[in-house]
């Protein structure tokens, strides 16, 4: 005759039914009605003033979440959407369960991290990256209300805070592109992992130096057809409100060198550590951003929802300067690539910044393609992501 025995661990109720020696799992009611997610919108960013963001005719934007100091953002195939930051200790998942093109649901996926700003999602699991390692939250959809602990797959990158936040993803080739900043405003790193770009397999395993000669580039993305890596970098510190410029770089292949500390702007010679190498040796920028404009994340708009102009071009986050005696940046640019180089770059969005008064109430950070074709932009001050969308 059948036995019944009931497990019960931290509120999560399992029956078991043992019949005739084969264990037959009984639907878990409690499990389907536990339910751990907050609204993903409240009053809080009711009162942004939306309306002084300018942007092109025909283009609105509107408030996708509340995420507190939003940073990079990852999606999975199904429409859920990871969030990390970088002052706070969380990674958080929102969601639109109605379709209404807001976000409704709003998980904690983890807490007590150190600078979790880089998010990437691969064959249904999350890559979380810390100051000094990779966490990975294995199925992680099916887990939203209890996510449990992570499998570290990596954890031998460097602790150093200043420019230790990193931005992640996964390339064409599969792997996952970690990067490692200078350890300080200017400096000749001795070891190499600093001031690089590197890759690993999904399991943290082989990991390589891709590109080196790289400040602190906190936003990347391989375009569409041609899948060079192009990627931003900030600009040093300390020369002046317009001396050097921010980059916006590209790598077609792996081993190029991008200049840092050596060479600025392509064409610059650092005044500390110039006299060392020629500016001749090095991979020059794609496109010279403005100085101190402090350049994040950038995507390659692949959807279909804005104007065909727009398509396999950059839209790029800039989160503003902090040491500019007249503040830039605090805006998304366009720029538009043809036969691989730079043809213009101009802004998309502005109005973060009330110049007159010098003052800016939102800072842009990472952009993401839905598969609607609008876009998502995270704001780490205003602790929001928008979406723009486009009707014509």
């Amino acid at each position: 005759m059948g036995k019944l025995y009931l497990f019960s661990a931290v509120s999560v109720v399992v029956l078991i039914l043992f019949f005739n020696g084969f264990e037959v799992p009984i639907i878990n009611q409690f499990e389907e009605k536990l339910d751990t997610s907050m609204p993903a919108i409240t009053n809080a960013s009711a009162d942004l003033p939306l309306n002084s963001i300018t942007l092109p005719r025909g283009f609105s934007i509107s408030v996708y979440a509340e995420v507190e100091n939003a940073r990079s953002m990852a999606i999975s195939p199904n429409g859920t959407i990871f969030v990390g930051n970088r002052n706070e200790d969380k990674v958080y998942a929102i969601k639109d369960t109605n379709g209404d093109n807001k976000a409704d649901k709003k998980w904690v996926i983890a807490s007590g991290l150190n600078m979790p700003n880089g998010v990437a999602f691969k064959d249904g699991n999350l890559y979380v990256a810390e100051v000094s390692r990779i966490h990975k939250f294995s199925d992680i959809e099916s887990k939203l209300n209890t996510p449990g602990k992570s499998e570290i797959i990596y954890d031998k990158f460097p602790k150093e805070t200043h420019h230790g936040w990193k931005y992640i993803a996964f390339g064409p080739d599969g792997k996952l592109y970690v990067p490692v900043g200078a350890p300080c405003n200017i400096c000749e790193p001795k070891d190499k992992v600093y001031a690089a770009i590197h890759r690993m397999n999904a399991n943290g395993t082989d990991l390589e130096l891709f590109a080196s000669g790289i400040r602190n580039t906190v936003g990347f993305a391989w375009h569409p057809e041609t899948k060079d890596l192009w990627f931003t970098d900030n600009g040093r510190d300390m020369m002046g409100d317009n001396v050097p410029p921010c980059e916006l770089n590209a790598a077609s292949r792996a081993g190029l060198h991008f200049g840092y500390p050596y060479c600025h702007g392509g064409t610059i010679k650092d005044p500390e550590f110039g006299g060392k190498r020629s500016c001749d040796e090095f991979t020059s920028p794609m496109q010279n951003l403005g100085a101190h404009v402090a350049p994040l994340g950038l995507k390659f708009y692949t959807g279909k929802m804005f104007p065909l102009d727009y398509h396999n071009q950059i839209i790029l986050a800039e989160h503003g300067s902090w040491n500019r005696s007249k503040k830039s940046g605090y805006r998304l640019s366009i720029v538009k690539a043809e036969n691989g180089k730079v043809v213009s770059y101009q802004p998309f969005a502005t109005g973060w910044l009330d110049e007159s008064r010098q003052k800016a109430w939102g800072r842009p950070v990472d952009v993401l393609v839905l598969p609607d074709g609008s876009i998502l932009i995270s704001d780490d001050q205003a602790n929001v992501i928008y979406r723009i969308a486009y009707k014509g």
